[in-house]
């Protein structure tokens, strides 16, 4: 049985990978901080077929995080393929950042990754049947707006730490990668009660080479084809951004 564990997987990018991969055969365990969400997810990924499991945790506390990896263990067995994609994306005035906020953001978003690759792959390595880890990082790990500081420190952290992984594990053919996804709209992607529909101007579009805003199904067929199609592909960072970076932009 093809199985995908995902963090952050009841919102955004989370849930149109979880769905996507569902559609693909995979059955999905999900974790994700907001109960209400999940049980949307869930029930949409029951609908779509597939076998499904959604645990209350947050990512940047060990007990929960483990708490997640032996629910899913218990259910399904080792995982194919695990994402890691919860993060809090926070932006403010740098001089206003406290050591609390620094805090909490590195916690989620990188200790979180730590967390959740040290435990599912210590199970993938004892399976002995290799696997496929996907880290989702950010272009704001190569560029960035001011405002931005500790949440791109973070998403340049989990490029860094897939490199080393991508060795680490090397030898129990488990291959680690990240993808940094650019601007990706989310608004219609959220649980039923916050939703909404996203409206974008032409010249917001145009920021874009393919003449769009990006949306979670690309980020969920990137990482799809990184799991099934790229047996050659470790210790790369996938940029899923439409072409954004590569604009020159003159003002």
């Amino acid at each position: 049985m093809k199985l995908l564990a995902t963090t952050g997987g009841a919102q955004g990018i989370g849930r149109a990978t979880a769905e996507h991969f569902a559609r693909e055969g995979y059955a999905v365990s999900f974790c994700d901080t907001d109960a209400k969400a999940g049980a949307e997810t869930l029930a949409e990924l029951q609908r779509l077929g597939a076998k499904a499991a959604f645990r209350h945790a947050d990512v940047s506390k060990h007990g929960e995080v483990r708490a997640w990896v032996d629910h899913t263990i218990a259910e399904f067995g080792v995982p194919t393929v695990l994402i890691n994609n919860a993060g809090l994306k926070e932006h403010g005035d740098f001089f206003k950042v406290t050591v609390e906020d620094f805090d909490r953001i590195v916690a989620v978003n990188l200790r979180g990754v730590f967390l959740c690759t040290q435990e599912f792959a210590r199970h993938m390595v004892k399976a002995g049947e290799g696997g496929c880890i996907i880290q989702i990082a950010s272009t704001r790990a190569m560029q960035s707006e001011a405002g931005y500081e500790v949440y791109s420190a973070t998403k340049g952290g989990i490029v860094s730490m897939m490199h080393a992984l991508s060795q680490t594990l090397a030898e129990a053919r488990i291959r680690v990668n990240a993808i940094s996804p650019g601007w990706i709209e989310v608004d219609d992607w959220q649980r039923k009660d916050r939703a909404k529909t996203p409206h974008h101007t032409k010249a917001e579009k145009e920021q874009h080479a393919v003449g769009r805003i990006g949306v979670p199904q690309d980020v969920a067929a990137a990482a799809l084809y990184i799991a099934e199609h790229a047996p050659f592909m470790t210790g790369s960072n996938l940029v899923i951004d439409g072409g954004m970076a590569a604009k020159m932009v003159y003002e």
